[in-house]
């Protein structure tokens, strides 16, 4: 028995129409502020006309559009209208590093002023080690 069209319809029968599982469904609700089904007395979810066809909206631009949920939320906030394309940002080529002199590839790194800490550290986590 197929129902009119502006009968509303169940969670069930809306995964049926379109082929997914019913907890997507739900995912989408949370995902997706404007899609607001009527909830009846025991939590029971009740698409109207106006859900369905923008669960069918959501649908295409996830599946065969490929947007994000992200970029699908987007997109319908906006009106659905599609969002001119940006031109990249303008890269700046990176400084090419001089490569450095023989004589310094083997020198001995100058002592660190965080030294005499990291000795104090070590020396604490050992004296810890050893007590436990």
């Amino acid at each position: 028995m197929d129902k009119a069209p502006e009968a509303f319809l169940t969670i069930g029968e809306m995964a049926d129409q379109l082929g997914v599982k019913t907890h997507i469904l739900r995912y989408w609700e949370e995902q997706f502020p404007m899609l607001k089904p009527l909830k009846r007395a025991g939590g029971r979810r009740l698409y109207r006309p106006s859900d369905v066809a923008l669960l069918d909206q959501i649908q295409d631009l996830l599946t065969n559009q490929g947007y994000t949920i992200r970029g699908a939320r987007s997109f319908l906030a906006k009106g659905g209208k599609a969002q001119p394309a940006s031109p990249p940002p303008a890269v700046e080529p990176a400084p090419v590093a001089q490569p450095a002199p023989i004589g310094d590839l083997f020198a001995a790194p100058a002592p660190s002023k965080l030294v005499p800490e990291l000795r104090a550290i070590r020396d604490r986590l050992a004296q810890a080690l050893a007590a436990a």
